[in-house]
């Protein structure tokens, strides 16, 4: 399956990342999808996961980015953190959960 990442999306997670040019999208766009996969095993709705205007789930993929990108980045352990106890957050809210039928 094909993340649907809007051009809009990209951009603000560039600019997150203090990136002013485009030669890194596909990174970009790479680790939004592993964020968003990452959310959804932990059993996080899929049309929750993949919307781009819900203010929670933009913030845990920011902070999922901002730990993932790049090589040598010194404040990953804090972005892990911070994307781990987001993750935890949206998991106790019945908003975000998959229902599971028994």
């Amino acid at each position: 399956m094909k993340d649907n990442i809007s051009e809009q999306y990209v951009i603000a997670f560039r600019a997150a990342l203090r990136i002013n040019h485009t030669r890194l999208d596909d990174e970009i766009k790479d680790i939004i999808s592993a964020a968003r996969a990452d959310l959804q095993l932990e059993g996080i709705r899929r049309d929750k996961v993949g919307d781009e205007d819900d203010p929670l789930i933009k913030r845990a993929i920011s902070a999922y980015v901002k730990a993932e990108f790049g090589l040598d980045n010194a404040d990953a352990p804090k972005y892990r953190e911070s994307y781990e106890m987001l993750k935890r957050k949206l998991t106790l809210s019945d908003e975000y959960l998959e229902t599971r039928e028994e």
